[in-house]
């Protein structure tokens, strides 16, 4: 009797090696900010959330979290900087380690992108400018939101700012994260350094693509310094031009990057692509990716617009080593588990995105019903 044809491959149900790190697949959970952290302080229905989307060897990037008191700049985003911080996300950790996952901790600033009501004694944000941010609708398509004109941080306060990064990455350790990845994109603190539509600085952290990049690179330094190379990720986004934050050469910008990162010896380097949409940005560019995968020594993993036809074709092309899902991972917790059967996948509420509420488009998306 003929033996059945074996089952096609996967791409992104592959394993691969990251570094000490043995994957089973390459479906990456995206960092998603949730705005569930009430007072900045991580809490228990996170747990669920984030176990629920926990498989053995998979990889998880916890939402983007704080690194300091002057780092927030929405409600109810997650803090990195105390002690109180360190203690609650040490259960949510817990439950990703408890189904086998491994989990990374994003850590970031958003510089301009507040306002003095998010700040300590209401002073006004810190940024690598003084130039103000425009208000902006925010994602649901509905709210305004407003932004305080920045203050031009000195020079000699930016070694604060990399030890708050630096202490930031302890601090996730201590909690039990696998790693950090450092949040270098989308219009924040570190994106802001490195774009020269927003850096607007004389000194030596402005003007040269070499300047420009000075303070990120000063970050990547202290945080593999302090916790290990190995364990240490970024997430750029150089094509982006999210919050006003732009760049005149985004793939000499993107280029520069990934060869610089090569000093450092960082575990991996994680992009989005140009062709990123949302309902309030288009942003269109003919260049990819590519240069940066092949500059950087590292692990690279993409993000922006995938689904599992492009996951599978990114990494059987060699143009990525993982991918990262956010809208569709966020409303489909099994999303290894459909991408292997080619299962329908839950429709995403853009409406419960920023919610408060710690059940309804958080921990209630259905899982699929399998029979075995």
């Amino acid at each position: 009797m003929a033996s059945e044809a074996p089952s096609p491959t996967i791409p992104l149900l592959t394993p691969c090696k990251l570094a000490k790190f043995n994957l089973s697949h390459r479906v990456v959970l995206a960092p998603l900010t949730r705005q569930r952290s009430y007072g900045n302080v991580p809490q228990p229905h996170a747990i669920l959330y984030y176990s629920q989307r926990a498989t053995k060897g998979g990889l998880l990037i916890s939402e983007a979290t704080g690194v300091s008191d002057t780092a927030q700049g929405y409600v109810d985003t997650p803090g990195i900087w105390t002690k109180e911080h360190v203690e609650a996300w040490k259960p949510i950790v817990d439950a990703v380690h408890a189904k086998g996952g491994i989990f990374f901790c994003q850590i970031w600033h958003v510089g301009r992108v507040s306002n003095t009501g998010f700040q300590p004694n209401g002073q006004a944000p810190i940024s690598c400018t003084d130039k103000g941010l425009t208000p902006q609708i925010r994602s649901n398509g509905i709210d305004v939101a407003q932004y305080t004109q920045p203050r031009r941080v000195r020079a000699d306060e930016i070694p604060q700012i990399v030890n708050d990064f630096r202490l930031a990455a302890r601090n996730a350790m201590e909690a039990g994260f696998d790693g950090v990845e450092i949040h270098g994109a989308h219009g924040y603190l570190v994106d802001q350094f490195m774009k020269d539509q927003v850096n607007d600085r004389t000194d030596e952290y402005g003007g040269s693509l070499e300047n420009r990049c000075r303070f990120p690179l000063e970050v990547v330094k202290a945080v593999a310094d302090e916790i290990g190379a190995e364990q240490v990720g970024i997430r750029l986004s150089p094509f982006a031009h999210h919050a006003e934050c732009w760049d005149s050469n985004p793939k000499e910008l993107g280029l520069y990057m990934a060869n610089s990162l090569n000093k450092y010896g960082i575990l991996y380097c994680h992009m989005v692509e140009p062709r990123m949409k949302t309902p309030l940005e288009q942003v269109e560019c003919p260049d990819s990716l590519v240069p940066m995968r092949k500059a950087f020594n590292g692990s690279f993993i993409v993000a922006g617009g995938y689904d599992r036809k492009d996951g599978n074709n990114a990494v059987a092309e060699d143009r990525a080593d993982l991918v990262a899902y956010g809208r569709w991972f966020l409303a489909n917790p099994d999303l290894p588990k459909r991408f292997e059967l080619d299962a329908i996948l839950n429709k995403y509420h853009r409406e419960t995105f920023y919610t408060s509420d710690p059940i309804a488009g958080y921990t209630d998306y259905p899982f699929l019903e399998v029979i075995s």
